[in-house]
């Protein structure tokens, strides 16, 4: 293979990778593989068995496909007769200033936004007292500000997003207005809904996205503190976290006093417990072939060895994210091969190109740990439980992937196969 052709394929190998998660649904058709088809049914069966107030918490790792599903979920609960509004978080609020009083603020405008879209018939009185809610806040100046800016024309949903995404000052002046009176946020969120019902004569459903990719510091304050504030709108909301909440006794107790169980989107389990450690292990093909699946649509099978392409999904240890990041990486080695050896026409990603994409990830894995988390970690490799599974040290680890949580009759916790690569190199573990 030439080396334009064989850079292109790379290249474009390397833009697929980079499609994760899989939203927009012309990408969805080009890249679908079935995947987690019982997590979108359970979450189904809990939208419709709830009250029409219904709230839902759904956790997992970061990376394990949640938006995916998420996506593909709503447009099967469009079917079904919903108007479904799913948004990330991370789209429309700047991540570390995120709140529960800017989440509800959020809701609220995206709400605005399917109003509009749906081209709802309201009276001027009804959409002129909207707008002037939307750009009125405490401060007489920021209102005065805010009119202008609207006066001046536009789309008004991209106006107030990109200030409360980009704008510090408008966060806070957001904060400051409704953090003591949240039960208007609430109540306007409630007034656009019921507009959208009596109109569509459909029930609200609203999915908030990537509140799960939040560091832990600031999910303990929003869903801890203020979780009873996140649950006054009065139609059906699902919430994402991440996993290492549930397994905070103090937050667990906090989310269960308010609805009645967490769903939890949990990592594909390649090998019974225990024998992922074991030379004779045997995995689960049916899983494997899955994985195999989701990574053969994006890089052609041409351009990978068959056994290197299973050991990528190996290395993965049963999460989607991995499974595209380590793609992703080989790709990009191979990219910088056909540059610096431009002769070769038989470049493809083989052993010799894994193991320097592990390498670096690898390295990536190793910063952030010392001497107390690496002695975490080889307790958890050994006795498939860590020493404590509520210490903060732990959950950190669980959050960033360095350990994985998996589920079958028993909970149990296994290393990141590339961090636990990490420690034999250590000697830490044979």
């Amino acid at each position: 293979m030439e080396e334009k052709v064989l850079l292109e394929k790379f290249r474009q190998s390397y833009r697929d990778l980079e499609l994760f998660p899989l939203i927009d649904w012309r990408k969805v058709e080009q890249f679908r593989v079935d995947f987690a088809n019982h997590t979108i049914a359970r979450l189904e069966q809990a939208v419709e068995d709830a009250p029409a107030n219904g709230k839902l918490i759904f956790a997992g790792h970061r990376g394990c496909g949640k938006s995916t599903l998420l996506a593909k979920f709503s447009a099967q609960m469009m079917e079904q007769g919903y108007v479904v509004t799913l948004f990330s978080v991370a789209d429309m609020i700047e991540m570390s200033d995120i709140n529960h009083v800017n989440i509800l603020y959020a809701i609220t405008l995206t709400l605005l936004n399917k109003l509009q879209e749906l081209k709802i018939n309201i009276s001027p009185d009804t959409e002129k007292s909207l707008r002037e809610w939307f750009t009125t806040t405490q401060t007489e100046t920021v209102t005065k500000d805010l009119k202008t800016e609207v006066g001046l024309g536009g789309d008004f949903f991209k106006l107030i997003t990109a200030k409360l995404k980009n704008e510090a000052t408008f966060r806070e002046e957001i904060k400051k207005t409704y953090e003591r009176k949240v039960s208007e946020l609430a109540k306007k969120a409630d007034e656009i809904a019921a507009l959208i019902q009596a109109y569509t004569k459909k029930e609200v459903l609203v999915i908030i996205d990537d509140l799960d990719k939040l560091d832990l510091s600031l999910v303990e304050e929003i869903y801890k503190n203020n979780i009873n504030s996140l649950f006054l709108p009065k139609f059906r909301i699902i919430y994402t976290i991440p996993i290492a909440v549930i397994r905070n006794n103090d937050l667990l107790a906090t989310l269960q006093s308010v609805t009645p169980r967490v769903y939890l989107m949990a990592v594909c389990k390649f090998f019974k417990q225990g024998d992922s450690h074991k030379p004779d292990g045997v995995p689960k093909e049916e899983l494997i072939n899955l994985f195999l699946q989701i990574l053969k649509k994006r890089i052609p099978e041409e351009l990978m060895e068959p056994d290197t392409a299973r050991q990528i999904v190996l290395k993965s240890g049963g999460v989607v994210r991995e499974l595209v990041r380590i793609g992703r990486e080989c790709c990009s080695q191979c990219l910088l091969l056909i540059r610096s050896e431009p002769q070769r026409t038989d470049i493809k990603i083989n052993d010799e190109i894994l193991q320097l994409a592990i390498k670096d990830l690898r390295n990536d894995f190793a910063r952030p740990l010392g001497d107390k988390l690496y002695s975490i970690l080889v307790t958890t490799y050994n006795h498939l439980t860590p020493p404590d599974a509520k210490s903060e040290e732990f959950l950190s680890l669980l959050h960033g992937l360095s350990v994985l949580e998996y589920e079958n009759d028993d909970l149990w916790y296994d290393v990141h196969p590339i961090v636990a690569d990490l420690l034999k190199r250590k000697k830490l573990i044979e």
